[in-house]
């Protein structure tokens, strides 16, 4: 995949790193992707291991600097499988061996609200210029949109998203239609909230359940440094030489390097409506030209090794910085 332009992409990632090990390959991307600029992360589930977890990723790949942001009220929780019952934990193990960057371990205190990183980030940035690329769920983007004006901006939630967003990437639902647990798994009204009332002025690509699916990535990382964080989170989350789908690292390929070689839209018009069980339908609509659903325009097998090479480069930059 190459990027669309030599144009920086400013990138805001709102991440569920904690029941899905996708969410750390995305943030490599993040970190090591050409032409990307990582602003700030915010975390949309609120275990504190997330937040460190996140950190500790940040900071290997050298952004220790990145402010984060968990959701409030924050819980020492980890993740427990109860679906296949064969899924490991992975993020307090990676907060742990690998703590330091902007919140090192349980200096808790040092994370943001992430409705305030969302106002002050956004507050300081050039008009029109901001990606956020959603990989979880959308409670964050929902404070954001109902936030009135602070010691940040005179602005409302909504006012700032016009005047400084230039597109969100969200990773949820599916298309045409489905019901995905992005969208349904934490609060759907929130979901509900945030994209059926996102400033029509701006920007919304989605990439749904299906495409992910298709893309099975992470055995690769073996071939990777001896003490890489992402590559030890998916050794502990599915086990060394297996692969998982790439929701995540795909959503964020796409925020930061646009459509490329991998993808392609698969609408013309229209836009996605979700009900308030977190079921999405998309709704042709000849008027609305600004949102859009991804489809692979490349086959799987590539992706999937394009991917992979992707990852093991941005890995091997920083082992041999």
């Amino acid at each position: 995949m190459s990027a669309e332009s030599d144009r920086v992409t400013s990138l805001v990632v709102d991440t569920d790193l904690f029941s899905d090990v996708d969410d750390a390959s995305a943030l490599l991307l993040a970190c090591t992707l050409s032409n990307t600029s990582l602003v700030a992360v915010n975390i949309n589930v609120n275990s504190a291991y997330s937040a460190l977890a996140a950190s500790s990723i940040l900071n290997y790949y050298g952004h220790s600097n990145v402010p984060i942001g968990l959701r409030r009220p924050y819980v020492n929780s980890s993740f427990f499988d109860t679906w296949a019952y064969e899924l490991g934990e992975y993020a307090s193990k990676v907060a742990y061996h690998w703590s330091g960057g902007y919140v090192p371990w349980f200096e808790m205190e040092k994370t943001w609200d992430p409705v305030e990183l969302y106002r002050q980030t956004l507050s300081t940035a050039g008009d029109n210029s901001m990606t956020i690329a959603s990989t979880g769920f959308l409670e964050n983007l929902s404070g954001l949109l109902n936030s009135t004006a602070d010691k940040f901006s005179e602005l409302s939630g909504y006012q700032i998203v016009e005047k400084k967003v230039r597109e969100l990437v969200v990773m949820g639902g599916a298309y045409p239609s489905g019901h995905e647990f992005n969208f349904f798994g934490d609060n759907p009204l929130s979901t509900a909230h945030v994209l059926n009332t996102w400033p029509k002025s701006v920007p919304v690509t989605y990439l749904g359940l299906e495409v992910g699916k298709k893309v099975s990535t992470g055995a690769r990382l073996v071939e990777g440094p001896a003490h890489d964080p992402v590559k030890a989170a998916y050794g502990w989350y599915v086990g060394y030489n297996t692969t998982r789908f790439s929701w995540d690292p795909l959503t964020v390929a796409y925020a930061s390097q646009g459509l490329g070689t991998w993808f392609e839209y698969g609408n013309m018009d229209g836009y996605n409506f979700v009900w308030p069980n977190g079921s999405n339908i998309w709704i042709e609509d000849k008027n609305i030209t600004n949102q859009h659903y991804l489809k692979l325009k490349m086959d799987n097998v590539t992706v999937a090794k394009e991917l992979d090479d992707l990852f093991l480069r941005g890995a091997w930059v920083w082992a041999n910085a």
